[in-house]
Protein backbone atom coordinates (compact mmCIF):
# COMPACT_ATOMS: atom_id res chain seq x y z
CA UNK A 1 0.00 0.00 0.00
CA UNK A 2 1.40 3.40 -0.98
CA UNK A 3 1.84 6.03 1.70
CA UNK A 4 -0.01 9.34 1.32
CA UNK A 5 2.27 12.32 0.78
CA UNK A 6 0.39 14.62 3.19
CA UNK A 7 -2.50 14.51 5.62
CA UNK A 8 -3.05 18.28 5.28
CA UNK A 9 -6.68 19.38 5.31
CA UNK A 10 -7.52 21.07 1.99
CA UNK A 11 -10.65 23.13 1.32
CA UNK A 12 -12.01 22.90 -2.25
CA UNK A 13 -13.95 26.11 -2.90
CA UNK A 14 -14.92 25.08 -6.42
CA UNK A 15 -12.52 27.51 -8.09
CA UNK A 16 -9.53 27.11 -5.79
CA UNK A 17 -7.80 24.85 -3.28
CA UNK A 18 -6.99 26.43 0.07
CA UNK A 19 -4.77 24.97 2.75
CA UNK A 20 -5.24 25.43 6.49
CA UNK A 21 -4.19 28.55 8.35
CA UNK A 22 -0.63 28.06 9.61
CA UNK A 23 1.86 29.94 11.79
CA UNK A 24 5.29 29.34 10.19
CA UNK A 25 8.22 29.17 12.59
CA UNK A 26 11.14 31.56 12.43
CA UNK A 27 14.45 29.65 12.33
CA UNK A 28 16.87 32.40 11.32
CA UNK A 29 17.14 34.47 14.49
CA UNK A 30 20.80 33.48 14.75
CA UNK A 31 21.60 33.95 11.07
CA UNK A 32 24.89 35.74 10.42
CA UNK A 33 25.28 37.57 7.13
CA UNK A 34 28.49 39.46 6.29
CA UNK A 35 29.47 39.10 9.98
CA UNK A 36 26.32 40.86 11.17
CA UNK A 37 22.74 39.94 11.97
CA UNK A 38 20.21 39.68 9.14
CA UNK A 39 16.68 40.88 8.37
CA UNK A 40 15.43 37.89 10.36
CA UNK A 41 16.86 39.35 13.59
CA UNK A 42 14.27 41.49 15.41
CA UNK A 43 16.58 44.40 16.29
CA UNK A 44 18.13 44.58 12.82
CA UNK A 45 14.75 44.38 11.09
CA UNK A 46 13.24 47.07 13.33
CA UNK A 47 16.11 49.47 12.57
CA UNK A 48 15.22 49.12 8.89
CA UNK A 49 11.52 49.81 9.40
CA UNK A 50 10.13 46.28 9.77
CA UNK A 51 7.94 45.17 12.67
CA UNK A 52 10.40 42.45 13.59
CA UNK A 53 12.40 39.59 12.18
CA UNK A 54 10.68 38.32 9.05
CA UNK A 55 9.79 34.73 8.16
CA UNK A 56 12.12 33.66 5.36
CA UNK A 57 10.20 33.62 2.07
CA UNK A 58 10.76 30.00 0.98
CA UNK A 59 9.36 28.80 4.31
CA UNK A 60 5.98 29.57 2.75
CA UNK A 61 6.61 27.18 -0.14
CA UNK A 62 5.87 24.22 2.12
CA UNK A 63 2.23 25.25 2.47
CA UNK A 64 1.79 24.97 -1.29
CA UNK A 65 3.21 21.44 -1.51
CA UNK A 66 0.02 19.58 -0.50
CA UNK A 67 -1.98 21.72 -2.94
CA UNK A 68 0.40 21.00 -5.80
CA UNK A 69 0.36 17.31 -4.94
CA UNK A 70 -3.45 17.29 -4.86
CA UNK A 71 -3.53 18.78 -8.36
CA UNK A 72 -0.76 16.82 -10.04
CA UNK A 73 0.24 13.89 -7.82
CA UNK A 74 3.72 12.43 -8.18
CA UNK A 75 4.54 14.85 -11.00
CA UNK A 76 4.58 17.66 -8.46
CA UNK A 77 7.64 16.20 -6.74
CA UNK A 78 9.41 15.46 -10.02
CA UNK A 79 8.75 18.51 -12.21
CA UNK A 80 6.90 20.98 -9.95
CA UNK A 81 7.62 24.71 -10.04
CA UNK A 82 6.71 27.49 -7.61
CA UNK A 83 7.36 31.02 -8.84
CA UNK A 84 6.59 33.84 -6.41
CA UNK A 85 6.88 37.57 -5.90
CA UNK A 86 7.05 38.31 -2.16
CA UNK A 87 4.74 41.26 -1.52
CA UNK A 88 4.61 41.67 2.26
CA UNK A 89 6.62 40.21 5.12
CA UNK A 90 5.10 37.69 7.51
CA UNK A 91 6.14 37.53 11.15
CA UNK A 92 6.26 34.71 13.65
CA UNK A 93 2.86 34.20 15.24
CA UNK A 94 0.91 35.48 12.24
CA UNK A 95 -1.42 33.07 10.49
CA UNK A 96 -1.12 32.66 6.72
CA UNK A 97 -3.00 30.58 4.17
CA UNK A 98 -1.87 29.17 0.82
CA UNK A 99 -4.38 29.30 -2.06
CA UNK A 100 -4.03 27.74 -5.51
CA UNK A 101 -6.53 28.42 -8.28
CA UNK A 102 -7.80 25.20 -9.88
CA UNK A 103 -6.38 24.87 -13.41
CA UNK A 104 -8.91 25.14 -16.21
CA UNK A 105 -9.47 22.13 -18.44
CA UNK A 106 -6.68 20.05 -16.94
CA UNK A 107 -3.98 22.68 -17.51
CA UNK A 108 -0.56 22.08 -16.01
CA UNK A 109 -0.15 25.58 -14.63
CA UNK A 110 -2.10 27.95 -12.40
CA UNK A 111 -1.86 31.01 -10.16
CA UNK A 112 -1.08 31.03 -6.45
CA UNK A 113 -1.27 33.44 -3.55
CA UNK A 114 -0.78 33.53 0.19
CA UNK A 115 -2.74 35.81 2.51
CA UNK A 116 -2.89 36.86 6.14
CA UNK A 117 -6.10 36.87 8.18
CA UNK A 118 -6.68 40.54 7.32
CA UNK A 119 -6.37 39.85 3.59
CA UNK A 120 -2.83 41.20 3.22
CA UNK A 121 -1.04 39.36 0.42
CA UNK A 122 2.24 37.78 1.47
CA UNK A 123 3.05 36.50 -2.02
CA UNK A 124 1.54 35.83 -5.40
CA UNK A 125 2.80 33.92 -8.40
CA UNK A 126 2.37 30.68 -10.30
CA UNK A 127 2.61 26.91 -9.91
CA UNK A 128 3.12 24.37 -12.67
CA UNK A 129 4.42 20.94 -13.58
CA UNK A 130 6.32 19.75 -16.61
CA UNK A 131 8.92 21.31 -18.86
CA UNK A 132 6.29 22.47 -21.36
CA UNK A 133 4.37 24.79 -19.01
CA UNK A 134 3.78 28.42 -20.07
CA UNK A 135 6.13 31.15 -18.77
CA UNK A 136 6.12 31.33 -14.97
CA UNK A 137 5.24 34.40 -12.94
CA UNK A 138 8.91 35.34 -12.66
CA UNK A 139 9.62 34.58 -16.31
CA UNK A 140 7.05 37.27 -17.02
CA UNK A 141 8.35 39.58 -14.31
CA UNK A 142 11.86 39.49 -15.76
CA UNK A 143 10.53 40.97 -18.99
CA UNK A 144 9.01 43.91 -17.11
CA UNK A 145 11.90 44.98 -14.86
CA UNK A 146 13.12 48.54 -14.83
CA UNK A 147 16.91 48.49 -15.36
CA UNK A 148 19.13 49.38 -12.42
CA UNK A 149 20.63 52.85 -12.76
CA UNK A 150 23.20 54.63 -10.56
CA UNK A 151 24.11 51.37 -8.83
CA UNK A 152 26.19 51.68 -5.68
CA UNK A 153 26.02 48.36 -3.85
CA UNK A 154 25.91 46.44 -7.14
CA UNK A 155 28.08 48.79 -9.23
CA UNK A 156 30.71 46.07 -9.76
CA UNK A 157 28.18 43.43 -10.86
CA UNK A 158 27.33 42.82 -14.52
CA UNK A 159 24.67 40.63 -16.07
CA UNK A 160 26.23 37.37 -17.25
CA UNK A 161 28.67 36.98 -14.35
CA UNK A 162 28.95 33.29 -13.44
CA UNK A 163 30.18 31.76 -10.21
CA UNK A 164 32.53 28.83 -9.89
CA UNK A 165 30.86 25.41 -9.53
CA UNK A 166 30.41 24.17 -5.97
CA UNK A 167 29.31 20.84 -4.52
CA UNK A 168 26.51 20.81 -1.96
CA UNK A 169 24.52 18.21 -0.09
CA UNK A 170 22.08 18.07 2.80
CA UNK A 171 22.34 15.27 5.34
CA UNK A 172 19.53 14.93 7.85
CA UNK A 173 21.59 16.18 10.80
CA UNK A 174 23.94 18.49 8.89
CA UNK A 175 24.21 22.03 10.30
CA UNK A 176 23.79 24.26 7.26
CA UNK A 177 26.17 27.04 8.35
CA UNK A 178 25.98 30.69 9.45
CA UNK A 179 23.36 31.58 6.86
CA UNK A 180 21.14 28.68 7.91
CA UNK A 181 21.94 27.81 11.53
CA UNK A 182 19.88 24.62 11.72
CA UNK A 183 19.63 21.16 10.18
CA UNK A 184 17.01 19.44 8.05
CA UNK A 185 16.05 17.40 11.11
CA UNK A 186 15.48 20.66 13.03
CA UNK A 187 13.30 22.00 10.22
CA UNK A 188 11.21 18.84 9.98
CA UNK A 189 10.27 19.20 13.65
CA UNK A 190 8.44 22.46 12.87
CA UNK A 191 7.68 22.35 9.13
CA UNK A 192 4.12 23.46 8.44
CA UNK A 193 3.27 20.44 6.27
CA UNK A 194 4.97 17.21 7.46
CA UNK A 195 5.33 14.33 5.02
CA UNK A 196 6.60 10.77 5.35
CA UNK A 197 8.38 11.42 2.04
CA UNK A 198 10.81 13.67 3.93
CA UNK A 199 11.88 10.74 6.11
CA UNK A 200 11.98 7.29 4.52
CA UNK A 201 8.61 6.30 3.08
CA UNK A 202 8.83 7.98 -0.33
CA UNK A 203 7.97 6.44 -3.71
CA UNK A 204 11.63 6.91 -4.68
CA UNK A 205 12.88 4.64 -1.92
CA UNK A 206 14.68 7.29 0.11
CA UNK A 207 13.96 10.63 1.82
CA UNK A 208 13.45 13.65 -0.40
CA UNK A 209 14.31 17.29 0.36
CA UNK A 210 11.27 19.57 0.86
CA UNK A 211 10.98 22.34 -1.73
CA UNK A 212 11.53 25.06 0.88
CA UNK A 213 14.79 23.38 1.91
CA UNK A 214 16.09 23.38 -1.66
CA UNK A 215 16.55 27.11 -1.14
CA UNK A 216 18.78 26.31 1.84
CA UNK A 217 20.68 23.64 -0.11
CA UNK A 218 21.42 26.04 -2.97
CA UNK A 219 22.15 29.13 -0.86
CA UNK A 220 24.11 27.94 2.15
CA UNK A 221 27.47 28.24 0.32
CA UNK A 222 26.52 31.46 -1.49
CA UNK A 223 29.01 33.54 0.49
CA UNK A 224 31.74 31.61 -1.33
CA UNK A 225 30.49 32.77 -4.73
CA UNK A 226 32.85 35.72 -4.81
CA UNK A 227 30.45 38.09 -6.56
CA UNK A 228 31.66 41.67 -5.87
CA UNK A 229 28.62 42.94 -3.98
CA UNK A 230 29.53 45.87 -1.72
CA UNK A 231 28.84 45.58 1.98
CA UNK A 232 28.24 44.88 4.72
CA UNK A 233 24.57 45.41 4.01
CA UNK A 234 21.25 43.72 4.78
CA UNK A 235 19.26 41.98 2.07
CA UNK A 236 16.03 40.07 1.66
CA UNK A 237 14.45 37.71 -0.85
CA UNK A 238 12.06 39.72 -3.03
CA UNK A 239 11.29 37.14 -5.72
CA UNK A 240 12.00 33.41 -5.86
CA UNK A 241 11.31 30.47 -8.11
CA UNK A 242 12.24 26.84 -7.51
CA UNK A 243 11.79 24.53 -10.48
CA UNK A 244 12.26 20.77 -10.41
CA UNK A 245 13.33 19.31 -13.76
CA UNK A 246 14.32 15.75 -12.85
CA UNK A 247 13.29 15.64 -9.22
CA UNK A 248 13.00 15.04 -6.47
CA UNK A 249 16.34 15.88 -4.85
CA UNK A 250 17.47 13.49 -2.14
CA UNK A 251 18.75 13.79 1.40
CA UNK A 252 22.45 12.90 1.60
CA UNK A 253 23.11 13.12 -2.15
CA UNK A 254 25.72 15.50 -3.58
CA UNK A 255 24.83 18.04 -6.26
CA UNK A 256 26.96 20.44 -8.28
CA UNK A 257 25.60 23.98 -8.42
CA UNK A 258 26.53 27.10 -10.34
CA UNK A 259 25.00 30.56 -10.39
CA UNK A 260 24.65 33.17 -13.12
CA UNK A 261 23.57 36.80 -12.81
CA UNK A 262 20.59 37.16 -15.15
CA UNK A 263 19.29 40.64 -14.31
CA UNK A 264 19.81 43.74 -12.18
CA UNK A 265 16.95 45.95 -11.04
CA UNK A 266 16.18 48.56 -8.43
CA UNK A 267 13.59 50.43 -6.43
CA UNK A 268 13.57 53.47 -4.17
CA UNK A 269 14.77 51.34 -1.24
CA UNK A 270 16.70 48.48 -2.83
CA UNK A 271 19.23 47.30 -5.38
CA UNK A 272 18.40 43.83 -6.70
CA UNK A 273 20.62 41.06 -8.03
CA UNK A 274 18.76 38.33 -9.90
CA UNK A 275 20.68 35.05 -10.09
CA UNK A 276 19.73 31.69 -11.52
CA UNK A 277 21.19 28.62 -9.77
CA UNK A 278 21.45 25.37 -11.70
CA UNK A 279 21.82 22.06 -9.87
CA UNK A 280 23.26 18.93 -11.49
CA UNK A 281 23.39 15.37 -10.19
CA UNK A 282 26.45 13.10 -10.22
CA UNK A 283 25.79 12.12 -13.84
CA UNK A 284 25.78 15.76 -14.95
CA UNK A 285 22.02 15.88 -15.47
CA UNK A 286 20.26 19.18 -14.74
CA UNK A 287 17.81 18.35 -11.95
CA UNK A 288 16.60 21.71 -10.62
CA UNK A 289 16.96 25.47 -10.91
CA UNK A 290 16.33 28.42 -8.62
CA UNK A 291 15.77 32.01 -9.68
CA UNK A 292 16.34 34.42 -6.81
CA UNK A 293 16.05 38.18 -6.51
CA UNK A 294 18.28 39.21 -3.62
CA UNK A 295 17.28 42.79 -2.84
CA UNK A 296 19.76 44.77 -0.73
CA UNK A 297 18.38 47.62 1.36
CA UNK A 298 20.19 50.85 0.51
CA UNK A 299 19.74 52.20 4.04
CA UNK A 300 21.63 49.23 5.48
CA UNK A 301 24.85 50.07 3.60
CA UNK A 302 26.67 52.67 5.70
CA UNK A 303 28.61 54.17 2.80
CA UNK A 304 25.64 54.38 0.45
CA UNK A 305 25.02 58.16 0.54
CA UNK A 306 28.71 59.02 0.25
CA UNK A 307 29.35 56.63 -2.63
CA UNK A 308 26.18 57.70 -4.40
CA UNK A 309 27.24 61.35 -4.18
CA UNK A 310 30.69 60.49 -5.54
CA UNK A 311 29.08 58.50 -8.35
CA UNK A 312 26.83 61.39 -9.37
CA UNK A 313 29.70 63.87 -9.11
CA UNK A 314 31.82 61.80 -11.44
CA UNK A 315 29.00 61.24 -13.95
Amino acid sequence: MSTAAFDTSIDDTGTALAGPWRQPRQMLHAQVYDSHASIHDDATAQKLGFKGGTIEGPTHFSQFAPLGERLWGREWFETGCLSAHYRNAAYEGEEVQAIVDKPANGARHTTIRMVKRDGTEVLRGSASVGTDAPPSALDQRLTELKPLTDAVILRDITVGMTTKPQTVKMDADQHMGELYPFSLADKLKVITEPSPYYHAASPWGRPIIPMEMLSVLFQHVSKQDGLPVRGPAVGLFADQEIRLIAGPLFVGESYRIQRKVVALSGSKRTESLWARTEAFDSSGRLVATMLLNSATLKDSYAAYEQEYAELKKGA
